[in-house]
């Protein structure tokens, strides 16, 4: 399994974002799109901290199996493990999956926008009930945090873990462990009761 080296920074200008992705030379590797996953988690990923993903990304289909090595709270640049591959149609195999019988326990919509830098990838990511995100993924600490500083963010503000920890900031009284925990993660849909403690 591969090693994500990654950190997000909450709470960002999307304009600003761009702008400084532009000044400093970056290639829009493709605009904002509406994406779609879903997550399989049974009952023995739970136990060892891992999940399926099925991600419609707009132009491609991911299937993903991503452990994380270390609960959330205690997350690292790169304490999160994956496996990735294409797959043909969402859809299909979504219910492949389900025919199997591992059904999603959460269905997601997101929006993002990925850039490249110095071989670095940098993405402006929008989920619902949240501010606008940038997460940068490289091949070394030193890639990501060299890029974070060329865009201006202080590594103390860094995030490591899944998109869970930036809804734990946002809404400290949830009930429930996040996202993962919620059906429907919708643009259109209210906070969930279990996000107003």
């Amino acid at each position: 399994m591969n090693s994500e080296i990654e950190a997000k920074f909450a709470d960002i200008s999307i304009e600003d974002t761009r702008k400084k992705l532009q000044d400093l030379g970056a290639t829009l590797e493709h605009p904002m799109r509406a994406m779609r996953r879903v997550l399989i988690e049974e009952s023995h990923h739970a136990a060892d901290n891992s999940f399926v993903r099925i991600r419609d990304e707009g132009d491609r289909t991911t299937l993903t199996f991503k452990r994380r090595t270390v609960p959330d709270d205690e997350a690292t640049i790169d304490s999160v493990q994956e496996l990735e591959t294409t797959v043909g149609d969402f859809d299909t195999a979504v219910k492949i999956f389900e025919e199997a019988g591992w059904s999603y326990i959460t269905y997601q919509e997101t929006r993002r926008e990925t850039w490249l830098l110095d071989d670095v990838e940098v993405v402006i990511d929008e989920w619902p009930w949240l501010n606008p995100s940038v997460e940068i993924e490289g091949s070394s600490v030193e890639a990501v945090q060299d890029t974070a500083k060329k865009l201006g963010f202080n590594w103390h503000d860094a995030v490591f873990g899944s998109i869970d920890i930036l809804y734990e900031r946002t809404f400290p009284h949830k009930t429930n462990r996040g996202v993962i925990d919620i059906k429907e993660v919708r643009f259109d849909a209210p906070i969930p009761k279990e996000f107003l403690g």
